[in-house]
């Protein structure tokens, strides 16, 4: 026997809400991750995550602000979207 959707019309699909803000960390990683794996071509994906974890630790607050002004920048972004969606959501 066939199924019979009943109800709203449905495609099956959810709707997403917006990704998440990236941190300063992720912006740092994001932007070091290729030059870490050049320096050291044979190094493991463990070991990549802990030397951007090092060089992240090594900064001081000059280095970090673009970095934190980026995440900050992002993280508006991802409140605006929530709040757009959300108002979305709640018309529906």
């Amino acid at each position: 026997m066939p199924k019979v959707k009943r109800g709203k019309k449905d495609d099956g699909k959810k709707k997403r809400g917006p990704k998440r803000g990236l941190s300063a960390y992720m912006f740092f990683a994001n932007e070091q991750r290729e030059n870490v794996r050049a320096e050291n071509p044979n190094i493991t994906f463990g070991q990549v995550g802990k030397v951007l974890g090092e060089r992240w630790k090594a900064l001081n607050d000059k280095q970090r602000a673009p970095y934190e002004a980026k995440a900050a920048a992002d993280k508006k972004r991802y409140e605006d979207e929530k709040a757009a969606f959300q108002a979305e959501d709640d018309s529906n």
